[in-house]
């Protein structure tokens, strides 16, 4: 049970509760690890006893977690404790979406498609990763006192839809389409229906279908013709109507074909909202997939193919051969074909015959048959990336883009730092073939110690031996034939080694002999779909990540898969993918200015007296501003960190300056003044050139 002050995991506190629903309790609670308030969302006892509900929500929050966008609540960590299962996400300070309708009875048409946007652009983005909601209604939107639209809640629909759940447990049926409420496939388009839904509420006010049970309005979902928003506010423009309608359609090849679509129709309808601009499609009975007759069926099985496959056409069914009426072009060239396939049979023949009794000489450049020519397929290759002179974990992440391994060998440097890339056993700018294993040489610094060898030990000897050494331990697990269950099969940095202190050892743990294992296929470089298609087939599960930036990888295009090509591993194993965003932005240069300003000089200034007051900024090339403050006193200390762009700017001080008034004798010897002092602004601008911040 969670308690008001209690910590689970070892690093969020309890603070208090700010709400409840159908599955879960929500807590505001402040991670000590960052420093910073998060929402705990903790699942009921009811749920938390449901072992296969519990396994399924813990899968589909850790592919939301994946998620990251402005328009969805984040999800930081997916965690259990003591029989508590919690899920760690952005503390989203606001009220729902639907609590908003209820306080204003209903939202203005241009603020109704203003929120639906934001909600369609977290859902699309989503979707993009492969993450179908299932249970969009306002009361999974949050409003944030900013006025920020977040979708919430993504990847537990799913999992408590594969459950038993009823109904009012998993939210109200007012928002789910034709095809959920039956039980069937839901996709993409179910949350472009819930989405029509929540917009038809917003405009209105109200749910389009109503009832006294779930039953009853699920019914309605699947029969009822969708009333327009139009019969209950007449002022909403015909666009924004037929978006509506649209997303509504029973049918889901009839609604919008993806939320990037809708987003570019609500946005139209901002532009030209009486215009009808929304195009639904229109139900064509011939077009419809038909199922294929007993009687059809029969006649394909009986169906005879013509010499129309000797051709590379396309056989015709022809299942009334002796109603064919005879064709004497056709047996002509029937009988032409025939020959020439005789002659050519004859000629083969001859050939064989005569050298096999040496009538045939073949010179020394035409050895046919001489030898045995196996063509070989060549391994896929790629180019060696630069690592030397990086950190180790970049240059792992560059050599894994491309296709390659890594192993570590620990070197004492007084050159490099630690942790950085000494040398690698292949150069920069060489092919080598994917799959391969790159040495690198990595600095341990000044300071290391010998990893004990642990190879063949139990699990919990090896980590005894690792973490007395000073060291930390990385665990992964492999099936292996030859290792016992629970033993290393294998460890890097191999034994008697040396490695910095407080550095990892990788040590991998045999999970035994495995039982009905797959090879794992590779899908870089396939489209996601592709990908997809061709893991599940090979049957593994697929859980797809937020894209990445990737500098070998084209745009859209997987680059990264969690288990190696190749690989062994049981049914069911569940490999994560990433798709690319294309290439990495070029790292930003940040510089840093740390100096004294002193006041004005009496060679820049003869006037200047102390005790002015004076504004001092500092400015790069480009005019932007990164410091700027009022002075009496002087120096002036700068010290400004991340300045981008530009190495050197421009210091500026800017007073105003009281000049005395002048005066002359006269004819009698007398002061006379004969110009009055003024005020009067000055500036003086001094150069300066910034350093690199490391």
């Amino acid at each position: 049970m969670v308690k008001i002050g209690m910590m689970i995991g070892d690093r969020y506190e309890i603070l208090e509760k700010i709400g409840t629903g159908g599955m879960s309790d929500v807590y505001k609670a402040k991670c000590h690890k960052l420093n910073r308030l998060v929402a705990v969302k903790v699942l009921k006892q009811e749920f938390a006893e449901n072992a296969n509900f519990v396994s399924k929500f813990k899968v589909e929050a850790q592919a939301a977690a994946g998620l990251m966008h402005p328009n969805i609540v984040n999800v930081y960590d997916v965690g259990e404790e003591n029989g508590i299962y919690y899920i760690v996400m952005e503390l989203v300070e606001g009220i729902t979406l639907k609590k908003y309708i209820e306080k204003k009875a209903r939202l203005s048409v241009k603020e109704a498609v203003t929120v639906a946007i934001q909600i369609a652009m977290g859902i699309e983005a989503a979707h993009n990763n492969h993450i179908i909601h299932r249970d969009i209604k306002p009361q999974n939107v949050i409003i944030s006192k900013e006025g920020k639209v977040k979708v919430t809640d993504f990847g537990i629909a799913k999992a408590a839809t594969s459950n038993t759940i009823t109904s009012n447990v998993m939210g109200s049926v007012h928002y789910t389409s034709p095809e959920q409420a039956r039980g069937g496939y839901s996709d993409e388009k179910s949350d472009i229906y819930s989405l029509g839904i929540t917009l038809f509420e917003m405009l209105t006010g109200r749910v389009p279908f109503n009832g006294d049970t779930t039953v009853a309005i699920a019914i309605k979902q699947i029969q009822e013709e969708m009333p327009s928003p139009r019969e209950y506010v007449d002022d909403i423009p015909v666009s924004v109507e037929q978006i509506v309608l649209k997303c509504t359609q029973k049918s889901p090849d009839r609604r919008y074909s993806s939320m990037g679509e809708l987003i570019e129709d609500l946005k139209q309808s901002f532009v030209t909202p009486d215009e009808d601009f929304v195009k639904i499609k229109e139900i064509d009975e011939l077009g419809e997939t038909r199922a294929v007759t007993a009687g059809e069926m029969e006649t394909i099985k009986k169906a005879r193919f013509n010499e129309d496959e000797l051709t590379g056409e396309l056989p015709r069914v022809n299942p009334n051969a002796e109603e064919d009426e005879y064709d004497p072009k056709m047996e002509k060239a029937t009988t032409i074909l025939a020959i020439v396939i005789g002659v050519i049979i004859c000629v083969i023949a001859i050939f064989l015959i005569g050298k096999g009794i040496g009538l045939f000489k073949l010179s020394k450049n035409n050895k046919v048959g001489s030898e045995t020519h196996v063509s070989i397929e060549k391994p896929e290759q790629v180019v060696m990336p630069a690592v030397v002179g990086k950190d180790y974990e970049k240059a792992k992440e560059l050599l894994e883009a491309v296709g390659l391994k890594s192993k570590v060998i620990w070197q004492e440097s007084d050159k490099y730092e630690q942790g950085i890339v000494c040398d690698a056993t292949v150069k920069e700018g060489l092919k080598v073939d994917v799959g391969s294993t790159i040495n690198l040489t990595v600095s341990s610094g000044g300071s290391s110690v010998v990893v004990p060898d642990v190879s063949g030990k139990p699990l919990q000897e090896a980590k005894e031996l690792i973490v007395k050494a000073g060291l930390e331990v990385d665990i992964r697990q492999d099936y292996s034939e030859n290792v016992p269950e629970g033993n290393i099969i294998s460890q890097s940095p191999e034994g008697d080694m040396k490695a910095p202190l407080n550095s990892k050892v990788e040590i991998t743990v045999s999970l035994g002999v495995g039982k009905d294992l797959i090879d794992v296929p590779s899908v870089l470089g396939k489209e996601s779909e592709d990908a997809v298609i061709e893991l599940t087939e090979a049957g593994l599960e697929v859980r797809s990540n937020a894209p990445v930036f990737n500098n070998v990888y084209a745009e859209g295009f997987i680059c990264y898969q969690s288990i190696d090509p190749g690989s062994s591993v049981p049914k069911g194993t569940v490999i994560d993918i990433q798709v690319s965003k294309g290439k990495e932005p070029e790292a930003l240069v940040l510089y840093k200015c740390n100096t004294s300003v002193n006041a004005p000089s009496t060679a820049e200034d003869p006037d200047f007296e102390s005790g002015t007051k004076v504004k001092i900024t500092l400015t790069t090339a480009d005019n932007k501003e990164y410091f700027s403050t009022e002075t009496t006193s002087f120096p002036v200390a700068l010290n400004i960190s991340n300045i981008s762009g530009y190495n050197s700017g421009t210091i500026t001080l800017s007073y105003k300056v009281t000049t005395p008034d002048k005066v002359e004798k006269d004819a009698s010897g007398n002061d006379t003044v004969t110009e009055k002092g003024k005020t009067e602004d000055r500036t003086i601008k001094r150069e300066i050139n910034f350093e690199l911040q490391k």
